[in-house]
């Protein structure tokens, strides 16, 4: 594993790289789907401010959800470079994501919708970074030909465990390509939104099962709980935009003006 690259006396976290490029590719995808549906706003800078939104919401989740780590290191763990969690990033993501798509005038959901993708491919290349930091991501021992030791990780282990974050990273890009293909048609508004919200959570939800977070409920992780909410609320989003006409992806909430 890779935690640090050093370049010119610096140590460059793998994590925050990978980070940055998740956000870069993110920003293409997402440019790209207002381009297509003809919408004339600054999507890279949308990402931007998601991502930083994201990073806020995945920390502060995070050590809501392990206090013990607040009680062990303090103020420390809130720019401590492990430790963020899948759905604190999620809900803040959105938050900011609806905020701009509000003042942008081209409307919370339908942002979402064309967010969608990048979301889904930017989530799988960040993935990355935690598997080369060997930030703790990673599942369960095992004895099939994939499995990896993280010997030189942040949080090392030395047995053969599950490369969860090759298996997310996987999933991250199967569901951004799969949105990316369905947003090629006209939808009713939601539903693009409500298929990420479903497929993100079906694969975290199986993911935890080999996964080393400890469980809460029923057998269950918080992740999972969480992503069993994240169906739900996709199912009742289709549902909602099924009574509802396609958008029109002619029609853009901030028309462009030209001068002359």
């Amino acid at each position: 594993m890779i935690p640090y690259l050093h370049v010119f006396g610096l140590s460059l976290p793998t994590f925050g790289l990978m980070l940055w490029c998740a956000a870069v590719a993110g920003a293409f995808v997402m440019h790209a789907s207002f381009r297509r549906a003809g919408i004339d706003a600054d999507a890279v800078g949308m990402v931007a401010v998601a991502v930083v939104a994201g990073i806020v919401g995945a920390k502060l989740w995070h050590v809501l959800d392990t206090p013990s780590e607040f009680r062990e290191l303090g103020w420390r763990v809130l720019w401590d470079s492990a430790g963020f969690a899948w759905f604190g990033g999620l809900v803040f993501g959105i938050g900011a994501l609806v905020f701009q798509g509000w003042r942008a005038r081209i409307g919370g959901l339908r942002v979402l919708d064309l967010a969608a993708p990048s979301a889904a491919i930017g989530y799988g290349i960040g993935r990355i970074g935690c598997f080369l930091s060997g930030d703790g991501c990673y599942g369960l021992p095992t004895n099939l030909p994939w499995g990896m030791s993280f010997p030189n990780g942040i949080e090392p282990v030395f047995v053969r465990v599950h490369p969860t974050p090759l298996y997310e990273l996987a999933a991250g890009l199967l569901i951004g390509g799969w949105l990316w293909m369905r947003g090629r048609t006209q939808k009713p508004v939601g539903w693009i939104l409500g298929e990420y919200l479903i497929l993100t959570g079906i694969a975290r939800f199986l993911v935890e099962f080999i996964r080393r977070n400890p469980k809460v409920w029923l057998g269950l992780s918080n992740a999972q709980l969480a992503s069993l909410g994240s169906v739900v609320v996709g199912i009742g989003l289709i549902a909602w935009a099924a009574t509802r006409k396609a958008a029109d992806p002619n029609r853009s909430s901030q028309p462009v003006e030209k001068t002359a």
